[in-house]
C-alpha cells in the first residue's frame, strides 16, 4: 500500500510537469501530440492507481489491519490525490489556459525527493497490527495505570496536608506553652520586686527601731548615774 501511494503521487506530479511542458510548447507554436497522448495515458493511469488505493483502503479497514483512526487519517490523504487528479484533468482540458491556483495546486504537495512519505506515518509500535480489542485492552491498561498513578500522587498529597496540619497543631501547643511561660516569668517578676520593697521597708524599719533602743539605754544610764549615791 506504501509503494502504491508513493508511485501514485509520483504519477500525479509527473502529469502536472507534462502539462507545464505541453503549455510552453503551445505558446512556442511547438506540436504538443505527443505530450498530449503521453498525458492523457498518465491520467488513466492515475485514476487506476486511485481506485486501488481506494480498494486497499477499504480492504485494511474492514479487516481490522489498521485502526480507525489510521483509516480516517489516510481517507484524507486519498481524498487529496482524488482533488489533485480533478485538478489535473481540468487543466489538461483547458489547454494552456491554467489559472494560477490549479498550477500552485498541481506543482505542490503529494510524494516529493527527500519528504517522507505520508502514507507512512501510522500508528506507533505498540498497536501496529493489533485488532481494535486488543488495542482497546491497551488503552484500558494504560487507563488503569494513570489512575493507579494518580491514586497513589492524592494519597501521598493526603499524607502530607495530614502531616501540614499536625505540625500546625503542634506549633500551637508550643505557642500557648511559650504564652504560658512568659505570662508566669511576669508574675514571678512582679512578685520579685515585692518583696523586695517589702524587705527594704523591714530593713529600715530595724534600723530605726536599733536607734531607739541605743538612745534609751543612754537615758537610762544617765538617769542612773544621776539618781545613785555617791561616797
Amino acid at each position: 500500500m506504501f509503494s502504491t501511494y508513493d508511485s501514485t503521487c509520483q504519477i500525479a506530479q509527473e502529469i502536472a510537469e507534462k502539462i507545464q511542458q505541453r503549455n510552453q510548447y503551445e505558446r512556442n507554436g511547438e506540436n504538443t501530440t505527443k505530450l498530449t497522448v503521453t498525458i492523457r495515458a498518465l491520467l488513466q493511469k492515475l485514476k487506476e492507481k486511485i481506485a486501488l488505493l481506494k480498494d486497499l483502503l477499504l480492504r485494511a479497514v474492514s479487516t481490522h489491519q489498521i485502526t480507525q483512526l489510521e483509516g480516517d487519517r489516510r481517507q484524507n490523504l486519498l481524498d487529496d490525490l482524488v482533488t489533485r487528479e480533478r485538478l489535473l484533468l481540468t487543466s489538461f482540458k483547458n489547454e494552456g489556459a491554467e489559472p494560477d491556483l490549479i498550477r500552485s495546486s498541481l506543482m505542490t504537495g503529494g510524494a516529493k525527493r527527500g519528504v517522507p512519505n505520508p502514507w507512512l506515518f501510522e500508528e506507533p509500535e505498540e498497536t501496529r497490527g493489533l485488532g481494535f480489542d486488543e488495542i482497546r485492552e491497551q488503552q484500558q491498561k494504560i487507563i488503569q495505570e494513570q489512575d493507579a498513578g494518580l491514586d497513589a500522587l492524592s494519597s501521598i498529597i493526603s499524607r502530607q496536608k495530614q502531616m501540614g496540619q499536625e505540625i500546625g497543631n503542634e506549633l500551637n501547643e508550643q505557642n500557648e506553652i511559650i504564652d504560658d511561660l512568659a505570662n508566669l516569668v511576669e508574675n514571678t517578676d512582679e512578685k520579685l520586686r515585692t518583696e523586695t520593697r517589702r524587705v527594704n521597708l523591714v530593713d529600715r524599719k530595724s534600723t530605726s527601731c536599733g536607734m531607739i533602743t541605743v538612745i534609751l539605754l543612754l537615758l537610762v544610764a544617765i538617769v542612773v548615774v544621776a539618781v545613785w549615791p555617791t561616797d
